[in-house]
């Protein structure tokens, strides 16, 4: 499953420390935007999703490597790709990059639920487009 997902962004203010270095929650902002521009790429929503087929997509787990600080101003790129499927999640890959530098990467379990909150199947629309 190869298929790259690309977000970039800059670095404002509000998103680093006293010292003008990214705050270590925020990178989870920047992943988290950026898996929704994946499935806005696909003609997809969140909303969408709930809307018209009753599911949420939810983190389960996630794993973040910081290896590099992003800084105040810095232009930085997302890439999200797809490491695997099960029937009721997926696993996604996410690195953030500054140039052809990885700073900070993310390995997430997302799981797809029903309005109830109980796991329901990936739907194949979004499977497939993101496979």
């Amino acid at each position: 499953m190869n298929k790259e997902f690309s977000y970039n962004l800059k670095i404002y203010y509000e998103d680093t420390d006293a010292g003008g270095v990214v705050y270590y929650s925020n990178y989870l902002k920047f992943f988290e935007r950026a898996r929704s521009e994946a499935i806005y790429s696909l003609g997809l929503s969140n909303k969408k999703l709930l809307d018209e087929y009753g599911i949420l997509i939810l983190v389960k787990s996630c794993n973040i490597d910081y290896l590099k600080p992003a800084l105040f101003e810095d232009q930085i790129k997302v890439i999200s790709s797809i490491e695997s499927f099960s029937k009721t999640s997926f696993k996604m890959n996410q690195k953030i990059y500054k140039k052809n530098e990885i700073l900070t990467t993310l390995n997430v379990k997302l799981v797809v639920v029903n309005k109830s909150g109980r796991p329901t199947k990936v739907p194949d629309i979004l499977k497939e487009g993101l496979a």
